[in-house]
């Protein structure tokens, strides 16, 4: 048996592991995850006045990114009701729901509020590590049969190599 690369693990774990709607919640968890802490980092550099990244406005609005997050998950509900079944699964529609969601969430207190509470120093750092906290396990919990199946396999490799004279 050949040696496989760990990404060839993951990648053969993920197709026999994970059914279909395993597989795109895995999806939608990461691009969650991802997604999160990408605006997170964005947005503390806008507020530093850091890189290539401004706020968008518009007539004077600013924008905020939950918007943005809602226009996705209507496309995703589109999609739910009204697509095609093997679009439900897509991994495309995974990753916008994913995306979505952490835009929104990453925004709750100003809608929560309704006025502009983002800064704010009371509980915002708690926020950060908690949200962050949800969705790295959370995506360690989608990924736990592939996990599994790849340290199974990592072990099986090791004790093969073991039991192998030297030399052969």
């Amino acid at each position: 048996m050949g040696q496989q690369s760990v990404v060839a693990e993951f990648r053969d774990a993920y197709y026999s592991e994970l059914d279909a709607g395993e597989q795109s919640a895995l999806i939608a968890w990461l691009a969650f995850t991802g997604a999160w802490s990408g605006v997170r980092g964005i947005t503390h550099a806008i507020r530093a006045g850091e890189g290539p990244f401004r706020n968008l406005s518009l007539g004077g609005e600013h924008l905020h990114h939950y918007m943005w997050g809602i226009g996705m998950l209507a496309g995703v509900g589109g999609v739910a009701v009204r697509g095609d079944e093997k679009l439900h699964r897509h991994p495309a529609t995974a990753v916008t729901y994913g995306v979505g969601l952490a835009l929104i969430v990453d925004e709750f207190a100003l809608l929560l509020d309704l006025k502009d509470v983002y800064w704010a120093k009371q509980g915002r750092i708690s926020v950060d590590v908690a949200i962050g906290g949800i969705a790295a396990a959370g995506s360690v919990f989608a990924a736990l049969p592939v996990l599994r199946k790849v340290a199974r396999r990592l072990r099986e490799r090791g004790k093969e190599t073991e039991s192998q004279p030297a030399g052969a």
